[in-house]
């Protein structure tokens, strides 16, 4: 099996580029490795291998929200976190972020970015949304980016967060506009949150039609 190819950047937050995050991604969405058939057994075909490995622009919007967020006293999980833009960006300013993603190859990719960057290795649990109770507790803030591929994942996803959501609690999910959102929302009003979204301001580096929306909950 050929070795994986890799990229390496640096990407720039803040007005005046004040904080750099250094990544190692993969080259492009064509690649696969799974010598010992683990993503296999996880169901995860060699089509959607290589999804989590590189940077979308749902992930740089939610990093770049999470460049500037109110993070004091907060405790933060990224779910379904692929390369984890924004982990890296919350762990950067030392904030308290756990990551979460069913990928088998996730970890070792957010370990060597989190070394790449010079800061320690941000918590990890592989685990998927109808999996049993990780052990991970609850959180204050939970964000997550582009995680509604199919209609099943809003039960799936509404649940996962509910489960690990503190009573008093902040969601933040960025959608690029796959169709599943307005169940997804209508799901997490009838769990007891409410709910707000607004149009997702593009970064310079990202496509020029993107449409996103910022999805906000709010539980108190």
């Amino acid at each position: 099996m050929p070795s994986l190819r890799f990229r390496y950047q640096t990407i720039e937050f803040g007005d005046r580029g004040e904080l750099d995050i250094h990544l190692r991604t993969l080259r492009d969405k064509q690649q696969f490795s799974d010598r010992y058939q683990v993503a296999e057994k996880l169901g995860i075909s060699s089509a959607s291998w290589p999804i989590f490995g590189v940077v979308w622009d749902s992930s740089r919007v939610l990093a770049d929200l999470m460049h500037d967020f109110d993070i004091q006293g907060k405790r933060i999980l990224e779910v379904g976190c692929g390369i984890g833009l924004a982990s890296l960006v919350l762990n950067k300013r030392q904030a308290d972020i756990t990551a979460t993603d069913y990928h088998p190859e996730v970890e070792n990719f957010l370990n060597t970015n989190a070394l790449l960057n010079n800061d320690q290795v941000i918590p990890f649990v592989r685990t998927g949304w109808a999996d049993d109770d990780s052990g991970i507790g609850q959180f204050d803030l939970i964000i997550g980016s582009d995680l509604l591929y199919e209609v099943e994942h809003v039960e799936l996803l509404s649940d996962f967060i509910d489960q690990h959501a503190k009573p008093q609690c902040e969601v933040i999910l960025i959608d690029p506009g796959r169709g599943h959102h307005a169940k997804f929302s209508r799901k997490m009003v009838e769990l007891g949150y409410q709910h707000t979204q607004t149009a997702a301001i593009p970064n310079d580096a990202m496509a020029n039609n993107y449409k996103g929306q910022v999805l906000r909950y709010e539980r108190s």
